[in-house]
């Protein structure tokens, strides 16, 4: 490897609190008024990380919420150079980024990831018992990092990120920055465009403590790439752990997709294939949801012992920095203004749409008469949620008023109030657990992917790009819309998790299997594949692979471009443990890594900026 020159290494890590900035103030006609302060006084550097701390005055009650957005202002009007629009030759203020929503929290960390320029950070108050609302703003100038005409790396407050700055590049043209280890795997980051003004600046990820790694931009005008000098980095050492990963199956040489990204309990983690350590956050989440482009992820912290408005939906980078945040109390104000039911939490699904809204699982609950038992009983099921850039619903659906609610969960599920594998319930103690979603996929024609576990089905829903009335178009699984054909006596899953479908009607799915192997304790869970006539609504199995054990909850499933197949055995009993495996198109497990922990995801992919399943087309956000 050719490690060139030892590349500088400057730590930024912010001294919270160091001192404050100058405080700005605004107040409303009702007499509230709120305070907002930085942790650091400007200007600080692009990536370092400054803490914004509002406060409230003149609430009587004290009972107010905050919000925090965020947008890069018109420096010039000549150029737009620091982030404005240009709008009828006149660069005008870019419009202003959702950071936090209205909720209970009164600081957040945040910093310019991009580049440098002048960044306006707002925040508002409101005091819900009087609905007035305070806002107020500092404009605070974010400066770029000298590069000396050269590329510098800077290490994070993460020890396994850093962040890469280069000198700006022509307009037109695009950069990425591309890392090599020792053992000659190459990673690539999401590339960016130049405007020929402003630096370029990207985080780091995806490399094993104690390895060099071979650093250099990689510059492309019109289709020409220009690789730029090699830096040599050495990956810093981390404390950070988790259980034990043994490798049972080795992979063969040159498997795709050798990054293993790994949807935990708590802090996600990345590792490669013999389970060393490459990534992870200590966001406090209870777990991601799927990989999002460019090195973002989305996720929820879901906790039945606090209320709705501690239920939230976070969007946060490969540093840890939060980018957006609701949460559930917040979603209730535009569910009720729209006539719908309110929701308790978030949890199970949340993805990036195409034009950046979020796709998002919920859950709702009913107290329904004599229809899931007599009397009146509690039952917990689903919404699903579009939201838009700023995190505000566009559109909702709800399970009560598009499904049988009379059709029990398949097998009998039902949650308590305090309980890990169910969402908050609110109304009872217990709760009939009537469909336990646990997958929503944007399908190529537009509409709504939907796995109900808990109905064993996999729900087609008409949504047509916001367009469509929610009605339901299709329902695979058994007693559904499709034949199968098969011979198996269990040919369809159930209890699965993680369905996707592509253009093609190419189905994967993680089948737990529990119905069948309640019938038959001998049996295992299986790693499937179909392929849909969505127009004779037959479905033909592909894949039927025999997994080698029973997990009896959590799981994925991905197609893989080799054209193997990647599983994920989240819960494993006894034992509580998790495999992660690859089968060939046979079903023979070519790859099999044990985990000495329960997870509830997994996903493989090349690197960490690049989703493993995107089906259409993504704009850079």
């Amino acid at each position: 490897m050719n490690r060139g020159r030892l590349i500088r290494i400057r730590v930024f890590i912010p001294l919270l609190m160091l001192f404050a900035a100058a405080q700005h103030s605004s107040e409303a006609q009702t007499g509230l008024s709120i305070s907002l302060s930085s942790s650091l006084m400007p200007p600080v550097a692009v990536g370092t990380v400054v803490t914004w701390t509002a406060g409230a005055i003149g609430s009587k009650a004290g009972n107010v919420w905050y919000r925090f957005r965020v947008r890069e202002l018109a420096s010039s009007l000549a150029t737009c150079r620091s982030g404005g629009v240009l709008i009828a030759r006149k660069c005008v203020d870019a419009a202003y980024t959702m950071v936090q929503d209205f909720g209970p929290w009164n600081a957040i960390g945040w910093t310019a990831s991009e580049h440098e320029g002048n960044y306006e950070i707002e925040a508002s108050a409101r005091d819900n018992d009087t609905g007035s609302i305070a806002s107020t703003h500092v404009v605070f100038p974010f400066t770029p990092r000298d590069t000396g005409g050269g590329p510098v790396i800077n290490t994070t407050a993460n020890p396994l990120v850093y962040l890469y700055t280069a000198a700006p590049c022509p307009a037109g043209s695009s950069m990425q920055v591309q890392f090599q280890g020792p053992d000659g795997y190459v990673q690539s980051t999401n590339a960016k465009n130049c405007d020929g003004l402003r630096t370029m600046n990207f985080y780091l990820a995806g490399m094993q403590s104690g390895n060099y790694y071979s650093v250099q931009d990689v510059l492309n005008t019109a289709g020409n790439a220009v690789a730029g000098p090699v830096s040599t980095l050495a990956a810093g050492g981390t404390s950070f752990s988790f259980s034990a990963r043994t490798v049972a199956v080795a992979p063969p040489a040159g498997m795709p997709n050798p990054i293993v990204l790994q949807s935990r309990f708590g802090n996600p983690a990345a590792t490669d294939l013999m389970g060393n350590l490459l990534w992870y956050s200590e966001q406090s989440i209870s777990m991601i949801s799927r990989p999002e482009p460019g090195g973002r992820f989305l996720g929820w912290w879901e906790d039945a012992t606090v209320d709705t408005a501690h239920q939230t939906l976070v969007e946060f980078d490969l540093s840890g920095t939060v980018l957006r945040q609701t949460n559930a109390a917040r979603v209730n104000e535009q569910l009720t203004a729209m006539g719908m039911h309110t929701i308790n939490a978030f949890h199970h699904e949340a993805r990036e749409m195409p034009d950046g809204g979020v796709l998002v699982l919920a859950s709702t609950e009913r107290i329904l008469t004599d229809v899931q038992g007599p009397g009146p009983v509690d039952v917990l099921g689903d919404i699903i949620l579009v939201l838009d850039r700023s995190l505000q619903v566009k559109w909702a659906w709800d399970a009560f008023d598009h499904l049988d609610t009379a059709r029990k969960a398949t097998g009998g599920e039902t949650c308590a109030a305090i309980n890990g594998g169910c969402p908050p319930i609110l109304l009872a103690a217990q709760a009939n657990d009537w469909t336990h979603g646990n997958a929503l996929e944007l399908t190529p024609d537009g509409n709504i992917l939907y796995s109900a576990r808990h109905q064993d089905w996999v729900i087609k829903i008409d949504y047509r790009n916001g367009q469509g009335t929610g009605a339901v178009l299709w329902r695979l699984g058994n007693g559904g819309d499709f034949q199968i054909a098969s011979s198996d006596p269990w040919p369809w899953f159930s209890h699965q998790h993680d369905v996707n479908i592509d253009a093609n009607g190419f189905v994967t799915a993680f089948d737990n299997g529990n119905l069948r192997i309640i019938a038959n304790p001998t049996e295992h869970s299986r790693g499937q594949a179909y392929q849909l006539d969505e127009v004779n609504f037959i479905a033909t199995p592909v894949l039927n692979a025999d997994l080698g054990d029973y997990s009896t909850a959590l799981g994925s499933a991905q197609k893989l471009p080799n054209g193997d197949y990647h599983f994920h055995l989240g819960f494993i009993v006894p034992g509580n443990t998790t495999r992660i495996v690859e089968v060939d198109p046979t079903g023979q497990i070519v790859y099999d890594m044990h985990i000495g922990e329960i997870e509830y995801r997994s996903f493989r992919m090349r690197d960490l900026y690049t989703p493993p399943d995107v089906s259409y087309s993504w704009e850079n956000p």
